[in-house]
C-alpha cells in the first residue's frame, strides 16, 4: 500500500506552520501559480494529496472544503514577469506573494529544493513534499485549481489554442496552434518554441 502524505514535518516545527507549492513552470502560455496553506489540524480533510495524483473534480471538491477549514492564499506572477525575470525567480515571487497573503506564520514548507529569497518567514524545502507533506498537498490543490480556472477563462477569450484542456502546456496541439493562430498577448516569449515563432523571419535566408 502507498503511503500519502502525512502532518508529521508540521507537528515536528509546531506553530502556525504553511505548506507552499507552484504550478506552471512548464506551459507556453499564461502565469505561475502558487500556493499557501495553513491547515487546521482539527479538521484536515481527508484525501489531501499531490494535485497530479487527483481527478479534477476531487480536486475540486477538496479546495471547496479548505476554503472553510485552512487558510488559503494565493500569489501569481505574470507572464511579463516570467518573461523579465526568467521562470525559476518567478516562480520564487509567486510564492512570496502566496505567503504575504496569509497572516503571518511561523514557518513554510515549500515544495522543491530551492527557497525564494527573502520569505517573511524561516523555511524548509521538501522534495516532491506535496506527497509527504499535508499542507503541502493542499498548496499543490490550490494552486492547480486556480491556475486551471483562470486558463479556462483565458481559452474563451482566445480559442483554438486548447488551454481549457492543456492549460498552456506545450502539447502538439498547442504548438500547432501556435503556427497557424500565432502569439497571443498570453505567451512566454521567453520560451524557446514561442521566441522561434516569433522570431522565425529572421531565420529564413533571402
Amino acid at each position: 500500500m502507498t503511503e500519502g502524505p502525512d502532518f508529521s514535518f508540521e507537528t515536528q516545527i509546531g506553530g502556525r506552520v504553511a505548506g507552499v507549492d507552484e504550478v506552471g513552470r512548464g506551459p507556453l502560455a499564461g502565469p505561475v501559480t502558487a500556493a499557501a496553506v495553513v491547515l487546521n489540524h482539527e479538521a484536515i480533510p481527508d484525501g489531501l494529496n499531490d494535485s497530479k495524483k487527483l481527478t479534477a473534480r476531487k480536486r475540486n471538491a477538496l479546495l471547496e472544503t479548505l476554503l472553510t477549514s485552512a487558510e488559503v492564499s494565493l500569489g501569481w506572477a505574470s507572464v511579463e514577469e516570467i518573461d523579465a525575470l526568467n521562470i525559476r525567480n518567478a516562480t520564487f515571487l509567486a510564492m512570496t506573494r502566496a505567503l504575504a497573503g496569509l497572516a503571518p506564520v511561523d514557518h513554510a514548507l515549500v515544495d522543491g529544493n530551492a527557497l525564494p529569497p527573502d520569505l517573511p518567514c524561516p523555511a524548509t524545502t521538501i522534495i516532491k513534499g506535496d506527497g509527504r507533506s499535508l499542507s503541502i498537498a493542499a498548496a499543490s490543490i490550490a494552486a492547480k485549481v486556480g491556475r486551471d480556472a483562470h486558463m479556462m477563462a483565458l481559452s474563451r477569450q482566445f480559442p483554438g489554442y486548447g488551454w481549457e484542456k492543456n492549460a498552456g502546456y506545450p502539447t502538439a496541439d498547442h504548438k500547432q496552434a501556435l503556427l497557424d493562430l500565432g502569439v497571443t498577448p498570453h505567451h512566454r516569449r521567453s520560451f524557446k518554441p514561442v521566441h522561434n515563432i516569433l522570431y522565425q523571419d529572421k531565420y529564413i535566408t533571402p
